[in-house]
């Protein structure tokens, strides 16, 4: 019930045991320390940089990236557990940047549930509501309420041991929503589950999210979730921001190729190309192969008067065919995945993904040399020097 607005956030650790000359002996270390995860400065360890993010009030935005991104930090920036470095983070139009996370009117739920065993699931739900004073009558309505709406009413006299993975998560959730938070923060709430439970859960979550009028704001690496649950996902990589967008225009028109490569299962294809600008527009040659490209994409590029270079060509897994003509390919592996099969193919010394209807058996494939086609309306043109999508 509340907008949430992050002004160029910033978050470092600072190193403890730093030399009092420099952290680095030279430039050429400071190199080296910033093709890991996370820049590494005289100033400390950065985990978040220049984060700046308008959440909208009800809207479900998901902050998703690998392992050491920096998206959990810039939650618990958000809830108040992370003392913020710089910028300036409000919540329903308050700064709230040195508030404590009690008084931030949010309400968060963890990866391992954190629920007390030795309280049963009605006592964990009622705790928070307790220490606010609130009548037994209130406590019970809202406990019995939340309970209801997560179908856990059932299990209200148990203790969290009695209780499989997916109840228990339901409970953490149910302990969060019984405060009618501004802002429900989830920091990958179903990690912990097996996928048949997680399946479950995101549809238990997509269904919660229509009954509570909150802000929420969830974190994953999981890029399922991230496209299944998020009206806009956010998606990040060393503690900065890659792009913002809803899940289909980030699937559809990915930013960069990071971003191309992150989202979508299996990942995008990458080939070494050559763009070419002839009179009647743009064409991409691969292996030999000239492909034009489809008049939205001819738009974008003439609009950015983006010259003839060499670019890495992106195509989906599912936008490549067997084709009579095209490039050339071994396949390793075939993959049967029931209504479909993945052939893993080796293309010019790179690996290749192409997804193709199952028909008979699925190791007919193994061995065999094929050629491969794609639509110009699939192809995606990144940059070879800065990796940036050339049609944005």
């Amino acid at each position: 019930m509340a907008e949430v607005v992050l002004k160029n956030i910033k978050k470092v650790y600072p190193i403890l045991d730093k030399p009092k000359k420099g952290l680095f002996k030279s430039k050429e270390d400071t190199k080296e320390h910033r093709k890991h995860n996370l820049q590494i400065t005289d100033e400390g360890v950065v985990a978040v940089q220049e984060f700046s993010l308008d959440i909208k009030d009800k809207e479900f935005i998901v902050l998703v990236g690998p392992s050491g991104c920096g998206k959990s930090t810039t939650l618990r920036m958000i809830a108040g557990l992370e003392e913020i470095s710089g910028g300036e983070l409000y919540i329903d139009g308050n700064l709230v940047n040195s508030v404590e996370p009690k008084d931030r009117d949010i309400a968060m739920v963890f990866q391992s549930y954190a629920l007390y065993p030795h309280m049963t699931v009605y006592d964990n739900m009622a705790y928070s509501l307790r220490i606010q004073k609130l009548s037994k009558e209130e406590i019970d309505r809202k406990v019995r309420e939340a309970a209801e709406i997560l179908d856990i009413t059932q299990y209200l006299d148990r203790k969290p041991k009695a209780l499989s993975g997916g109840q228990r998560q339901r409970v953490a959730i149910g302990r969060a929503i019984v405060r009618d938070p501004k802002v429900l923060l989830m920091d990958e709430p179903l990690s912990n589950l097996d996928a048949k439970l997680r399946n479950q859960m995101r549809a238990e979550i997509i269904k919660l999210r229509k009954r509570i009028n909150t802000t929420f704001v969830y974190v994953t690496h999981d890029q399922t979730e991230a496209m299944t649950l998020g009206d806009r996902i956010v998606v990040m990589k060393d503690g900065y921001i890659q792009q913002i967008g809803s899940p289909q225009e980030v699937f559809d028109h990915p930013a960069n190729l990071f971003v191309a490569g992150f989202i979508g299962t299996p990942q995008m294809n990458f080939f070494d190309a050559k763009l070419l600008k002839k009179a009647d527009g743009y064409y991409v040659n691969v292996e030999g192969m000239e492909v034009k490209l489809s008049e939205e994409k001819q738009e974008r590029l003439k609009a950015h008067d983006v010259k003839e270079q060499e670019v890495t060509l992106g195509i989906r897994p599912e936008h490549i065919t067997l084709a009579e003509e095209g490039i050339e390919g071994m396949i390793d592996v075939s993959e049967l995945m029931g209504s479909s099969c993945h052939l893993h193919m080796t293309v010019e010394g790179k690996d290749v993904i192409v997804i193709v209807p199952t028909e008979g058996d699925a190791s007919e494939y193994m061995g065999r040399k094929v050629k491969l086609s794609f639509s110009g309306r699939h192809a995606h043109i990144f940059s070879k020097e800065d990796e940036k999508n050339l049609e944005y």
